[in-house]
């Protein structure tokens, strides 16, 4: 097969994963009921679920799918393995396919990963242009947000940790990547909070460091133990930089403290990244 044919059937197959990813393609018309963790609304609803399940039923309101929304990344899927929308896929995709056009060293790594759309993606961008060294890696709790330090007023006052949509078990994203066809022995797990996981995690190098934890915390945690090992000329994406400010009051600390002066580039509303220079 020629080179250029190549090309134009990785980015055909990327382009329509991105569609699936974000169900742009197969929008959803219902969002299950589930009402916030510790909230009297959610106690009161547990014996009714409890009743629907054992009748193998569900509750459900109507969901308005807007598609310029899903592009964007403005929403919150009811099914859809990512929430980024077509956009940020689309940035991901040019940084990924610039280190392997530069055959950058080091893995690909996600920290908070939902349901797993954005590192399915990347392991899909590797399968594509036929990578067969570099590992995905895959962090998260796989149960949700930890609830946030009193002291950081801003991610206690969001409650992020209180969404279950926000929850996807380990079980469950695995069998995302399995849906694709893309869970291997190059797809690496790390369960359980960033602070016990990622300061011990064997990754030797990384080129591409995705963060989107979301909290003051997760993020500083995954900066600590990670950017230290991304590579000269490799990507840092920051997702909610731009509207949680937990998050970006960490990335701001931590690039003042490390003396990290590379301009700071918007990707769209809500998510930025910089290229490390030294």
């Amino acid at each position: 097969m020629k080179t250029d044919t190549r090309e134009r059937a990785a980015r055909l197959y990327l382009d329509l994963l991105k569609k699936v990813l974000t169900r742009l393609i197969l929008p959803e018309t219902f969002r299950p009921v589930d009402p916030h963790k510790g909230t009297a609304k959610r106690a009161m609803f547990a014996p009714f679920r409890k009743l629907l399940d054992s009748a193998g039923l569900e509750l459900v309101r109507r969901f308005e799918f807007d598609s310029e929304r899903r592009v964007e990344g403005l929403d919150w899927p009811p099914d859809a393995e990512t929430m980024l929308g077509i956009n940020r896929l689309d940035h991901l995709e040019e940084c990924v396919t610039d280190v392997l056009r530069r055959d950058l060293p080091g893995d690909l790594i996600e920290t908070g990963v939902w349901r797993g759309g954005a590192t399915i993606f990347m392991r899909a961008v590797l399968e594509a242009y036929g990578d067969r060294e570099r590992t995905v890696w895959v962090a998260d709790s796989f149960r949700g947000l930890p609830k946030p330090d009193r002291r950081q007023q801003d991610d206690v006052k969001d409650a992020y940790w209180r969404k279950p949509l926000l929850a996807a078990s380990l079980k469950d994203v695995r069998a995302n990547f399995a849906r694709y066809g893309l869970l291997d022995d190059r797809v690496r797990f790390l369960p359980g909070w960033f602070r016990d996981t990622l300061p011990s995690a064997p990754i030797e190098r990384l080129a591409v460091l995705r963060l989107d934890g979301d909290l003051y915390e997760s993020t500083m945690d995954a900066l600590e133990a990670l950017y230290p090992k991304l590579s000269v000329g490799g990507y840092a994406i920051i997702d909610d930089y731009s509207i949680v400010p937990g998050c970006k009051r960490a990335v701001d600390e931590y690039r003042a403290r490390n003396g990290i002066d590379e301009e700071i580039v918007t990707v769209d509303w809500g998510c930025v990244y910089w290229q490390r220079e030294r």
